[in-house]
């Protein structure tokens, strides 16, 4: 079939097989011409491992230090004349790669929050690895059925106590508007946002996953965070989704105590603000990172996910000199060229000019939609999107 991209307000409903496989192919193609990373892991689980950090985390796991990794996630195969999701493409594609290289990959499809995708996994690293040394927690979920309670759980994303209202911009047609925001109604739906995005599953895995035996003396396990500039602070950090980071950093103590006796750690690495399916939801944020973009590119400091996940790799969780520098809370912090005080000046001076009219000119704003089509396959040279392809793609370790 033709595969062309269908679009409904931050949501792309189709993506293309080729695409995808060009877009892990570039990723792989970065981390190889960075070299070696030494000392880094050797056997990793990827939990959300399909898109964006967690699907840039595995390919630098790897093709940076020739992991054998498994990837869980939560996608959708191609049925015929209906394309599957990006992640699904994306796994396939990489997959394939792995293969290609001598390097083992397998891919567990489920819900991550559920015990018996727990149990799948815990039995495949058994069967095939013995022990993992390395675990990445990347799950993006709108929901999730907490898995000792049944009760299912859905994230809002709201400010809390007063109504917000700045600027957003509709990147697909450029223009800029105010956007206002009324705060949540009640405590609730703090509680089920940080239910599903919280640290309580992240926690979840590593009991289970120490309980069956399957984590290496002295294994690391890192989940991703984000904080951001002020002017995204009601949206964002003191917002909803701020209460569920927070728990999700609020987490790490109680995982490095459950560590202690297998020499492991556990780190939350803030990133940098990026184009993905999560952050083109969230009012605000894309505006921020057009112009973000602008402001980083022309000083030659600009990072995708898989620049971010290189770097936090090698020059943080696997550095050659065993140190670590941590913030005051005990954070990686890879957002640090973003958060550098006159990149948030400049952005900030764009912020208050930032109009429909002037929007090609001050901001990133194509290179923001690009990167939101690259996502799901489209806007690549390389492929020719008038063309049929194969849209039923299987994924060898799971449709073998």
């Amino acid at each position: 079939m033709i595969i062309q991209p269908r679009v409904r307000g931050f949501i792309c409903l189709t993506s293309h097989p080729e695409g995808t496989a060009q877009n892990v192919k570039n990723q792989i193609e970065y981390v190889k011409s960075k070299g070696k990373i030494d000392n880094g892991p050797k056997k990793v689980l990827v939990i959300g491992a399909s898109t964006g950090f967690g699907l840039a985390s595995r390919i630098t796991a790897a093709f940076g230090s020739d992991a054998a990794t498994i990837g869980v996630f939560f996608e959708k195969p191609a049925a015929e004349g209906k394309p599957g999701t990006a992640g699904w493409y994306n796994t396939a594609a990489f997959e394939k790669e792995a293969q290609a290289a001598g390097l083992y990959a397998k891919s567990i499809n489920g819900d991550a929050f559920s015990d018996d995708i727990k149990k799948q996994t815990i039995e495949l690293i058994k069967k095939d690895l013995g022990q993992v040394d390395l675990v990445v927690y990347s799950l993006a979920s709108p929901r999730r059925t907490h898995p000792k309670t049944g009760v299912a759980h859905a994230s809002v994303l709201k400010p809390i106590a007063h109504p917000f209202t700045n600027k957003t911009v509709d990147f697909h047609a450029g223009v800029v508007s105010d956007i206002s925001i009324q705060p949540v109604e009640n405590e609730e739906d703090v509680a089920n946002t940080i239910a599903v995005m919280g640290g309580e599953d992240w926690k979840f895995w590593m009991e289970d996953l120490k309980a069956a035996g399957v984590l290496a003396d002295g294994v690391k396990t890192v989940a991703y965070s984000y904080i951001g500039p002020e002017l995204t602070y009601p949206i964002y950090r003191n917002g909803t989704i701020g209460k569920a980071k927070d728990d999700l950093e609020n987490t790490v103590p109680v995982i490095n105590d459950l560590l202690k006796d297998l020499n492991g750690i556990s780190y939350v690495s803030v990133n940098k603000a990026l184009v993905t399916q999560s952050s083109s939801a969230i009012p605000v944020v894309p505006l921020y990172i057009s112009l973000l973009y602008k402001v980083m590119k022309a000083k030659g400091i600009h990072e995708g996910t898989i620049e971010q996940m290189q770097r936090l790799f090698a020059e943080r969780l696997y550095s050659t000199d065993g140190k670590l520098a941590l913030d005051e809370k005990g954070r990686i912090r890879v957002d640090d060229w973003e958060m550098r005080a006159d990149v948030q000046a400049e952005v900030a001076k764009l912020w208050d000019e930032a109009t429909t009219e002037n929007l090609e000119e001050i901001s990133d704003i194509k290179g923001y939609r690009d990167e939101f089509f690259n996502l799901f396959g489209f806007n690549f040279p390389e492929v020719n999107y008038e063309a049929e392809t194969n849209e039923l793609v299987t994924i060898p370790s799971i449709e073998a």
